[in-house]
């Protein structure tokens, strides 16, 4: 296996050993871990993509819970939560639900709250319709907060493709071919742009794509990040991202599938937010970068504390 080591010494394919436990919520159990939970910090709650991208792809916040708790969990259908079959579940105010379940299990009344990719709109999602007083910061993580402004940038991405990469996508999805291998080849192509761009992937991201809850992602997504047929097609928070008042920084790789045009866009509708692109990474600048995307995301939570 390959060492994957950031200059500060997190190696990518190691998760730490974890406070583990299952959490009942709204269709089954989901699980969870807590990296540093005898730490005396504010903790750090995190919420992964997908939908049904499990935890393992956001362990370099594992180095955060130095002086907090930092809390993972995987959302029901995927990784090691039940994966139940009753896609009535898979609808964003049960995800909400379930994220409210996990916060009064571990007893969380003052925490910050980060997301990554569909996490981040099920993280403002909550803090809008929860309104929970305890939340000191908010960080979005190659934000999608609307499905008709990702697709826009999807098929600009897209465009950029090799011209027979792009004649592949069009003819397999003019066919419906989502599972054949041109089409998983040409998905790769524009994954290893977008998506991640380390070669070869970590491990840990390696893990969520074993773990990925395939029925979640294809019932409120599609069969790729660039193909949306799902039920979260209408999706867009955008009219209501000023309704946010917490300290809320954005995070954007340069090549990243939430573009820096997009994000920026975001950035401004909340009224003093902050932004951070990571040059030379994408969507998992959180696994290119892990060393300034730590010292950024660091910095930021302690700031906001000393404020408080």
């Amino acid at each position: 296996m390959t060492k994957v080591v950031s200059p500060s010494g997190i190696k990518l394919n190691e998760p730490l050993i974890l406070t583990e436990g299952r959490i009942e919520v709204p269709g089954g159990k989901v699980w969870y871990g807590i990296a540093g939970s005898e730490k005396p910090g504010i903790p750090l709650l995190t919420v992964h993509g997908g939908p049904g991208a499990p935890h393992d792809y956001l362990q370099p916040l594992e180095a955060l819970s130095a002086n907090r708790p930092v809390i993972f969990y995987d959302q029901l259908g995927c990784g090691n939560s039940d994966r139940p079959s009753d896609v009535s579940l898979w609808k964003v105010e049960r995800f909400v639900a379930e994220l409210e379940s996990v916060r009064k299990a571990l007893k969380l009344d003052r925490f910050h709250l980060l997301g990554q990719s569909w996490g981040t709109m099920l993280a403002v999602e909550y803090l809008l319709r929860e309104n929970h007083p305890g939340i000191v910061s908010l960080v979005l993580s190659a934000p999608y907060l609307s499905t008709g402004l990702w697709m826009t940038d999807q098929q600009m991405l897209v465009s950029q493709l090799p011209d027979e990469v792009k004649e592949t996508i069009r003819l397999c999805e003019e066919n419906g071919d989502f599972d054949s291998i041109p089409y998983q080849d040409a998905m790769m192509v524009f994954y290893k742009k977008h998506l991640c761009r380390m070669d070869p992937w970590p491990e840990c991201l390696n893990r969520t794509m074993e773990k990925m809850g395939a029925e979640v992602y294809g019932h409120m997504w599609g069969p790729s990040e660039f193909t949306m047929n799902g039920t979260l097609r209408d999706a867009d928070l955008t009219e209501r991202l000023n309704l946010i008042r917490v300290p809320l920084l954005l995070t954007c790789g340069e090549f990243d599938e939430s573009t820096i045009h997009t994000t920026a866009f975001f950035q401004s509708r909340i009224r003093g937010s902050e932004m951070h692109v990571f040059t030379g990474a994408s969507h998992s600048h959180q696994i290119e970068k892990p060393d300034e995307y730590l010292k950024v995301v660091g910095s930021f939570l302690e700031r906001t504390e000393s404020k408080q």
